[in-house]
């Protein structure tokens, strides 16, 4: 059974950092691209963060600077690292593995349950 699971969201300031993890199995990690997406309330799902199985990585512009995506091929896990967060980073983030072109959206077919990211203000 493919199967992802986030985990290190939570409650942060302004100006403080998160780091989220994301365990896989059931599935051949290294082959696959993993992405970080969020969704705010009333707002569409976003990528933020993705990673090629070869370690490229991709940031929505929002993020450049900010984040840091990488992946631990040994640990199955993939890691979002988030710093100089803002009120508007709040939203449910999601991790997602898919076999394709890292930085398509459409590459992305297999779902986490999705972590809160909530930063005050």
């Amino acid at each position: 059974q493919v199967q992802l699971v986030e985990s290190g969201g939570g409650l942060v300031q302004a100006g403080g950092s998160l780091r989220l993890s994301c365990a896989a199995s059931g599935l051949t990690f290294g082959s696959y691209a993993m992405g970080w997406y969020r969704q705010a309330p009333g707002k569409e799902r976003e990528l933020v963060a993705a990673i090629s199985s070869g370690g490229s990585t991709y940031y929505a512009d929002s993020v450049k600077g900010r984040f840091t995506i990488s992946r631990d091929n040994a640990k199955n896990t993939v890691y979002l690292q988030m710093g100089s967060l803002k009120p508007e980073d709040t939203a449910i983030f999601y991790c997602a593995a898919g076999v394709g072109p890292y930085f398509w959206r459409s590459t992305y077919d297999i779902w986490g349950q999705g972590t809160q990211v909530t930063v005050s203000s």
